[in-house]
């Protein structure tokens, strides 16, 4: 598109808006609350047919450089959402009440001041990632003035195309991928498996050696690039017992998939076990046998690398599982889903639910969290528990285990996500923990959890310590969510992984 050709489309707009604004300069004359006038418009440059999605206004103190930041869990900028069917190129999408918006209810709400504007058009295409998705269009920043009778209208113009980085290679990390059959089905488009591979020292000069591996899994909001945080650690993750360790990609457009089969994320479980693994083993020289793959994983990656050593017991020898989402739904959070007359907002005295604190101090509350997922729409943490753990409703959609509006917790649903309640699943497959489970289970929680996940761990302790399971189960006094992992902890675990290995090296080394 020429320059001209763009400035006739946004005078075009700006016409529009001039309307609107003096409709709005008449409302005010009469004492009426009116919103800024703003607007989004499509870009023909950049899109050449109607366009399906969400589309989002962020508000921020400062100017974005390049596609906004995605909502900060604490203090979030204001920012504001609408579905569109079919939003056509050339055509304004102007900003009114009817968007809805967190913090600010809507966008009438916005107190008087100068702010940048940016707009997103979320296309749903891979990410949870709602502003910084593949493929995602965006505007740049542009400030505005609001709470003025004579503030001039504003077009955000989706003229730019988001890209996610590509995965920089180096000698001892590198990026493996592949499309999974299995997802590509499910999904009816191609779905990559990734991971990032950090690789010993060893490894380039010793073509014929094969090696143990360490499956981490990333918790919320991470992917494989952690792999590049740490190269190293291929060498000295074990105490000397060279691996190599593959960072699994966990994210996709509903959240964290945590590698369970779910009927809303799809068999990412058996992709990776039946696809991904077999792969990596024959492409980076792993052992392809069970005691030489462990698996770990802190927070929405604990309960991941739980979920598999126990759903897949022959294909781990052993799992670290740090902090771990709730294992036991008799204690979500704090909440006890199973019981009756549950409500996610209010506890049993009416009083609001937290959801984090620091400390003892509670600092992240239910409905508010619950109130800026609503916004964004979808990959929100409480509604990625839901796209794993809950069915289909009728609108294809995961069936909501609360009401958005009252809190209070559909007992039918709660009751559906029994199968991936871990407490039950060790209780209904108790026999394996002593077989095919035994010294294979380390667990490792703050009894100060940031986000309350110590109680579910507490209860799975005591039900595996009533099995007679040999598990490993351990609170920490006075730790919390991100103090838990410790230079202690760490070398511990380094310690407990690398007996693992020497272990299932010297009895398949008899044989």
């Amino acid at each position: 598109m020429s320059k001209t050709i763009k400035l006739l489309l946004i005078m075009g707009v700006l016409t529009l808006l001039l309307i609107v604004a003096e409709k709005n300069k008449s409302a005010n004359a009469q004492g009426a609350k009116t919103g800024p006038v703003l607007s989004v418009v499509l870009d023909p440059k950049i899109a050449k047919s109607a366009m399906s999605g969400r589309v989002f206004l962020v508000l921020s103190k400062s100017e974005s450089s390049g596609i906004t930041p995605e909502p900060r869990w604490i203090e979030p900028d204001p920012f504001f959402g609408i579905d569109v069917s079919s939003i056509k190129p050339g055509e304004p999408l102007i900003i009114d009440n009817k968007w809805q918006g967190f913090p600010i209810e809507n966008i009438g709400k916005v107190p008087t001041g100068t702010y940048w504007a940016s707009a997103i058009l979320d296309l749903n295409k891979a990410s949870r990632k709602i502003f910084s998705s593949e493929g995602n269009y965006f505007s740049k920043s542009v400030k505005v003035e609001i709470g003025s009778v004579n503030q001039a209208p504003t077009v955000l113009v989706l003229d730019q195309v988001f890209h996610e980085p590509q995965f920089p290679e180096t000698e001892v990390v590198k990026l493996a991928q592949m499309e999974s059959k299995l997802l590509s089905k499910f999904h009816g488009r191609k779905i990559m498996l990734r991971a990032g591979v950090a690789l010993p020292q060893s490894y380039k000069d010793n073509k014929d050696r094969k090696y143990p591996s360490i499956y981490e899994v990333p918790g919320f909001g991470g992917n494989h690039f952690a792999a590049l945080s740490s190269p190293g650690r291929g060498k000295t993750a074990v105490e000397g017992e060279e691996v190599v360790h593959l960072t699994l990609d966990p994210d996709c457009p509903l959240g964290h998939h945590v590698f369970a089969d779910s009927a809303n994320n799809g068999p990412w479980g058996k992709a990776l076990t039946e696809e991904f693994i077999p792969f990596l083993e024959k492409e980076f020289r792993l052992i392809p046998q069970s005691w030489a793959r462990l698996v770990t994983g802190h927070s929405s990656g604990g309960w991941s690398s739980l979920w598999l050593q126990l759903k897949y017991p022959n294909v781990f020898g052993g799992v670290w599982s740090t902090a771990p989402d709730p294992v036991d739904f008799r204690d979500f959070q704090k909440i006890n889903l199973y019981a009756s007359n549950q409500n996610m907002f209010k506890d049993e005295k009416e009083k609001d639910r937290p959801i984090g604190r620091r400390g003892d101090t509670p600092f992240l509350f239910y409905k508010p969290f619950s109130d800026m997922e609503f916004v964004m729409g979808r990959g929100g943490q409480l509604g990625s528990f839901e796209a794993v753990f809950s069915e289909k409703d009728s609108q294809g959609n995961p069936k909501k285990l609360w009401d958005r509006k009252t809190g209070v917790v559909d007992s039918d649903t709660a009751e559906s996500w029994k199968k991936y309640d871990i407490r039950l699943l060790v209780e209904n497959n108790k026999d394996a923990l002593f077989g095919k489970l035994k010294g294979k289970i380390h667990v490792y929680m703050g009894d100060k959890d940031t986000f309350y996940l110590e109680g579910a761990t507490r209860l799975l302790g005591d039900t595996l310590k009533k099995l007679g399971s040999d598990a490993t189960v351990v609170l920490f006094a006075g730790k919390d969510h991100s103090n838990l992992m410790d230079a202690e902890l760490r070398a511990r675990i380094s310690k407990e992984m690398a007996q693992t290995l020497q272990k299932g090296k010297l009895l398949n080394s008899n044989r």
